[in-house]
């Protein structure tokens, strides 16, 4: 208490000098229209500009949930094109269903409003993610606890990313495509001609996509999918373009270049792929074998 005593002692003439400062501005400010007018000019601008400031920073700080809300109804919406794209290739299956769809659209509307997932996303975050290495992995922010297991296929907006191989409560990793023990089934879009996609462990930007049959028609820009022959991903998921591509050594089978869709240097979120009907298909299998 003294030494507050002391100071305030010491510099007196500060605080009234502050004083002083106070009572000629409240004098100013009441005795003269002018300067009045003016001070509450100056005081709404800066308002103004503190208020346009402090709503950019709140803004910027919000995206963080618009971002998340983005995401997840993109998520919806490739559950959506994943479902129709299923149904359609029953329908066509069945030629009879699908004239009837083609000749009364109120069998689709009905269908949609009936419709059961056989894939779930889950959003995640990267919390992880080499590319330097020739056995690349992706940890992410989510675990057995928020539904993610192994086996999982990820993706990214724009493509495939990996799949998915260790998993703790509030934790997994994906091993990446960028692992040169990683193969994936994919397909040429819009055709049957399907083969094995694999990294060769060079360039972070493009993979190799083999056995593809010599009679395969396609071109260099021709988009290439996940063929579904997996448990792991559903059909039609991007993957990239062709790049180039020529024969393998058998000549036999062509060996496309492709570019990857997802830049793998810039993953932030991902989305996990849930099979609904994984476990189902792995007793299938299993049992099978045991009957050969």
């Amino acid at each position: 208490m003294q030494k507050l005593l002391a100071f305030l002692v010491a510099k007196r003439h500060w605080f009234l000098l502050i004083i002083c400062e106070i009572v000629s501005f409240a004098l100013i400010y009441r005795n003269n229209a002018y300067q009045r007018n003016l001070i509450l000019s100056s005081a709404n601008a800066f308002t103004g500009s503190l208020l346009t400031v402090s709503g950019k920073v709140f803004s910027y700080f919000d995206l963080q949930n618009v971002n998340q809300e983005l995401l997840e109804q993109n998520s919806r919406l490739e559950m959506e094109i994943i479902w129709l794209q299923e149904k359609l290739d029953n329908m066509k299956a069945d030629k009879t269903s699908f004239s009837q769809v083609l000749l009364k659209d109120t069998v689709l509307t009905d269908s949609l409003m009936r419709k059961n997932y056989t894939w779930k996303y889950i959003t995640a975050s990267v919390k992880n993610n080499s590319v330097n290495s020739m056995r690349n992995y992706i940890m992410l922010n989510k675990g057995y606890a928020e539904g993610i297991r192994p086996d999982m296929g990820v993706v990214s907006p724009v493509g495939i990313v990996g799949i998915v191989t260790t998993v703790n409560e509030h934790l997994s990793l994906a091993m990446s495509m960028l692992h040169q023990k990683l193969r994936v089934s994919c397909k040429i879009r819009n055709t049957h001609f399907s083969g094995s996609l694999s990294w060769k462990g060079d360039d972070v930007k493009y993979a190799y996509l083999e056995q593809i049959a010599t009679h395969a028609t396609f071109q260099v820009g021709d988009t290439i999918v996940t063929s579904g022959y997996s448990d792991t991903f559903p059909p039609g998921i991007i993957v990239g373009v062709v790049e180039s591509f020529n024969r393998q050594h058998d000549d036999n089978f062509y060996s496309l270049k492709v570019r990857f869709t997802t830049d793998f240097q810039q993953l932030s979120v991902v989305n996990v792929i849930d099979n609904l009907m994984q476990k189902q298909q792995k007793e299938i299998e299993q049992e099978a074998r045991k009957n050969e």
